[in-house]
């Protein structure tokens, strides 16, 4: 079988060798009294050269490697045993790029405190160095978090610690003021760092700033703005990236925009830039959620012709889209094709056709399949109970509904705080008083006091305090007269 070689692969190396055997000829003396010479003729070869390079598996396994670390000291961290005594046990291990995956993780988990812990404790150790990085990370956690006080402290904390901050640290820091309740105020303050940066030689915005603040100003439906900082990064030698456009166009569609959705998307197309299973996916979920089931189609049959593959997500938004519309045939037709494809169903494809049969008044159905999820052994999600206690509360079962918190309880799958929340607003909408008992009872169990926000948000849709159960029935418990101390 012949064998092709790459010329990129390969290259031709002449070598040259000199043999010391001695040829047939001079093995013969011709002088009895001369002794055997031996010919030095050079001898040429021909050697291939692998020039591809070798794989780098020590980064992947130094990754690995480090991710089992920060699995072990989380799997150690707990309220009865100090953080930092775990720290202190494995000091020898534990460095920089050990303590960023902790700060993400403790911050995945809302335990913000614990990361200024970690914090403390590496600038006491011999190999820290203060670094902007480090400061970039915490103040990036602190803004997801909500805590924008704290990102600040970060700031100036980390300037007094001798460091200059750069590009990345006032992308974090304008980013944690984006996450905080008054946007109109935050849009101001980032707009004055983002003016800050420009004269600063070291901190000048790259295309991630522009990404940030398009997104903000987009959310903020504020069109105007966002033109404006299109033309500035158009006239600035920064290029616009995919996710410049997917930003802005996911902030448009979630906002019903859908002209200035599609107003981006021409101007990406416009610049050659491709789009990618995100952009289709956005696109889906926009159009789907507006109803623009022609759109909506017609985007998916593009993907489907396109080097991108349709992902779960795109399966689980346009079947929640057709549930929405009550188009139950529609929604059933995506599931069908969705598992002809090979794809596996995650929870989320599972409450979406739950949702979807609970709008379509197949309440029997989607009990068929919350009851397949639960004997499948597969691990439950608590939002997997709240889509079908939803359905039976939005069908005015508020009894079937207890008895399926009750079965659920048993079975290992217990409720949280949105759960409670879901049960008590449905409960009360149907004058459920012995309900209502039963739940705050069940709350009272699990350690759960709602405060003034959760009786607020449960009862939101209704405007008025009145008729609420708590002003006129003892027997609430201890839950209630939680609030109403509240109250004084």
């Amino acid at each position: 079988m012949p064998l092709s070689l790459s010329t990129q692969s390969l290259q031709l190396y002449v070598t040259t060798s000199f043999s010391l055997k001695p040829s047939i000829s001079e093995l013969k003396p011709k002088q009895p009294w001369v002794s055997l010479r031996f010919s030095m003729k050079p001898i040429h070869r021909i050697v291939c050269v692998s020039t591809r390079p070798k794989k780098r598996l020590t980064m992947k396994s130094d990754k690995s490697e480090a991710n089992e670390l920060v699995r072990t000291l989380l799997r150690n961290f707990s309220d009865e045993k100090p953080l930092v005594s775990t720290l202190n046990k494995y000091v020898k291990l534990i460095r920089t790029e050990h303590c960023f995956i902790l700060f993400e993780e403790l911050g995945k988990r809302d335990k913000w405190l614990q990361c200024l812990e970690v914090f403390r404790w590496m600038q006491k150790q011999r190999w820290y160095i203060a670094d902007n990085g480090v400061y970039s990370k915490l103040i990036s956690v602190m803004g997801k978090k909500g805590q924008i006080r704290m990102a600040m402290w970060l700031f100036s904390e980390m300037r007094n610690s001798g460091c200059r901050p750069d590009t990345s640290v006032y992308n974090a820091l304008i980013t944690a003021h984006l996450h905080s309740r008054d946007k109109s105020k935050a849009l101001d303050k980032a707009l004055g760092y983002f003016e800050k940066m420009k004269v600063i030689e070291r901190c000048k915005p790259n295309v991630v700033t522009y990404n940030i603040l398009l997104r903000g100003f987009a959310l903020a439906r504020n069109v105007d703005k966002v033109n404006a900082l299109f033309k500035d990064l158009e006239e600035s030698i920064i290029s616009p990236d995919i996710y410049t456009y997917n930003g802005v166009m996911d902030a448009y569609g979630k906002n019903g925009m859908i002209r200035e959705m599609e107003s981006v998307l021409s101007r990406m197309k416009s610049n050659q830039c491709k789009p990618n299973i995100i952009t289709f996916n956005l696109l889906i979920d926009a159009y789907g959620k507006r109803q623009a089931f022609d759109k909506m189609e017609q985007v998916f049959k593009s993907l489907s012709r396109s080097k991108e593959k349709p992902t779960l997500p795109t399966f689980n938004s346009m079947i929640l889209s057709y549930g929405k519309a009550r188009l139950r045939d529609k929604a059933e037709s995506v599931f069908k094709k969705l598992t002809e494809r090979g794809y596996t169903p995650s929870y989320i494809t599972y409450e979406s056709i739950i949702t979807t049969y609970g709008l379509c008044d197949c309440v029997s159905r989607a009990r068929e399949i919350f009851d397949e999820m639960m004997e499948s052994g597969k691990e439950m999600q608590v939002s997997t109970l709240n889509a079908m206690l939803d359905v039976y509360c939005r069908n005015g079962l508020p009894s079937e509904a207890d008895l399926l918190l009750e079965y659920a309880c048993d079975n290992g799958l217990l409720p949280d705080a949105s759960t409670y929340k879901l049960l008590y607003k449905a409960y009360t909408k149907a004058n459920m008083k012995e309900l209502l008992s039963k739940l705050l009872k069940h709350m009272d169990k699990d350690g759960i006091v709602p405060n003034k926000k959760f009786f607020l948000e449960a009862l939101g849709a209704f405007g008025s305090l009145q008729g609420r159960p708590e002003s006129n029935d003892s027997s609430t418990g201890s839950s209630i007269r939680q609030i109403e101390s509240e109250k004084t």
